[in-house]
């Protein structure tokens, strides 16, 4: 850094000249620049109302000064009245085409400021041109359209958001009759599945279980029942008739055949419970029973054939024995109530395994079930916000009919500024100073790099690649140091001079002469 600031200083009246011809020449065009004269008006907007506070939390505030002013703010600069200002302030006479129209609307948009606080309800409109008699009737204009724009733009609003509203409605009123309707059908198709008062499909469930529960102990009871008669018709012995009918006579060659027969017989009593008469299963064991009692006959018939021919009628006729005869009717009556148990036990266990084999499909009839009833909550919630939002919205517009809810008043009129606001020349001269010594600087600095000197035995080492072995000091005579001395002292002054001119330009747009303008003026004459 040291090496760069020796061959900066090499260069140091360059650097001077160059930020003496940057700073004069800024300084002049600083001082030509025209003046800017900024115009403004504030508004007090009162949104104070007599109706407000007893309206409070029955009619929304449809007149939201807050929401009005933003309303405001964005028409204020809309194009058409963009447009009407320039009407009205005569510039559109200096337009001739239609792109300069365009240019002085795009102007008026960027220059135009609309300002202000929510809490204080105060609204500042300003503008800068430069003339100042140009910026007072802009902000004027703007301020007649700002003042005449507001009844009409909230009327319309409020008429909009009241149709908006009655829009609403009705859709929501369509899509509750629609919701409602699909969930009437939703239900009529999944009646059996669907919860109802006596618990849904889960308490059916238990339900069945608890009925095959106690059909299953009715049916232990039968059974039991069923065995005790059984065994007592086998044991009992017919003391009155003439002895035993075939039936019972053959019973030892066709007691296996019977209880195949009365298996394929409960099989089939089953069956019938859960197919109908043309099912494969059926068929295949009505087919089979009707075999075995084909076998079963046959089998008589050859133990008849092969009794004695001695055998008195009397073997036949040993049921009439009333006891016994009873006890026959006992045992027919107690298989048919077992066999009626056994099919209700049968369709009792069909039922609750088909209500087990659905649970997946009741999961998702109950997960659409809630979809459904969500939505219909959901809208139903909606629709009754609007109703009220709608009812509540006529009571503010009948409040806002009785009273003007938004008053406004002019706390500052515009008017003609008589001191220019811009441009902020004191800055710009700063900005021109830093700007010439910067350029004053960068050019020194090249030049070194350019022009480079050897002020110490390491560099020209680097430089060379070669061993330096001593150095010569320099003497300076009587008269050098004399001429060195001077070129300093100069160099200071004229640093000075540059510092004090910059201070006095200062001071002359700081107490407002207009010395700078009027010789820029005259240097522009002429």
């Amino acid at each position: 850094m040291l090496r760069y600031a020796r061959g900066t200083w090499r260069f140091r009246w360059w650097m001077l000249g160059i930020a003496w011809a940057v700073s004069v020449i800024g300084w002049s065009i600083v001082a030509k620049m025209p003046d800017r004269f900024e115009a403004s008006a504030r508004v007090f907007v009162d949104t104070s109302s007599v109706l407000e506070p007893l309206l409070k939390g029955i009619a929304i505030n449809t007149s939201d000064s807050q929401q009005k002013i933003f309303l405001m703010t964005r028409t204020l600069l809309s194009r058409p009245n963009l447009e009407k200002v320039m009407r009205m302030t005569d510039l559109d006479l200096h337009a001739t085409t239609e792109t300069e129209k365009e240019e002085i609307v795009n102007h008026l948009k960027e220059k135009i400021e609309f300002t202000g606080t929510e809490r204080e309800n105060l609204y500042t409109i300003s503008y800068e041109a430069e003339s100042p008699d140009l910026a007072k009737l802009v902000v004027k204009s703007l301020l007649t359209i700002f003042m005449e724009s507001n009844l009409g733009e909230v009327r319309k609003e409020q008429d909009s958001a009241a149709q908006f509203l009655e829009q609403q409605k009705a859709e929501y009123e369509r899509r509750m009759r629609e919701l409602e309707n699909e969930l009437t059908r939703f239900k009529q198709r999944n009646l059996m599945l669907l919860p109802d008062t006596s618990g849904g499909y889960y308490e059916r469930i238990r339900e069945g279980k608890q009925k095959i529960d106690e059909v299953k102990l009715e049916l232990s009871v039968l059974q039991e029942r069923l065995d005790t008669t059984r065994r007592q018709v086998e044991g009992e012995e017919p003391t009155f008739g003439l002895g035993p009918a075939p039936e019972v006579e053959f019973q030892a060659q066709t007691g296996d055949i019977d209880r195949r027969i009365n298996a394929v017989e409960m099989r089939l009593d089953e069956l019938n419970v859960k197919y109908t008469n043309r099912h494969p299963d059926v068929v295949q064991t009505r087919k089979s029973l009707a075999d075995l009692k084909a076998q079963r006959r046959k089998i008589i018939e050859e133990a008849r054939a092969s009794m004695p021919a001695d055998a008195g009628p009397s073997d036949y006729n040993v049921d009439k024995n009333p006891i016994y005869q009873q006890m026959r009717i006992s045992l027919a009556n107690l298989e048919a109530d077992v066999a009626a148990k056994r099919r209700l036990l049968a369709e009792h266990e069909a039922q609750v395994a088909d209500l087990e084999g659905s649970v997946d499909k009741v999961l998702a009839l109950e997960a659409e079930r809630r979809d459904l009833q969500s939505d219909y909550e959901i809208v139903k919630k909606n629709h009754a916000a609007l109703e009220s939002r709608l009812e509540s919205a006529k009571l503010g517009r009948k409040a806002d009919s009785s009273s003007d809810n938004v008053r406004f008043r002019v706390v500052d009129p515009p008017r003609a500024p008589t001191q220019p606001s811009g441009p902020n020349r004191v800055l710009f001269s700063a900005v021109v100073l830093l700007a010439g010594l910067a350029v004053g600087f960068g050019v020194a600095f090249l030049m070194s790099q350019f022009r480079p000197t050897f002020d110490e035995r390491q560099m020209l080492s680097d430089t060379l690649g070669l061993p330096v072995l001593g150095s010569v000091n320099m003497v300076w005579t009587t008269d050098q140091v004399r001429a060195r001395k001077v070129r300093n002292v100069s160099f200071v002054l004229t640093l000075s001079g540059l510092l004090l001119t910059f201070g006095i330009v200062l001071a002359l747009y700081q107490f407002d002469v207009e010395l700078l303008p009027r010789l820029a003026q005259s240097l522009n004459l002429a």
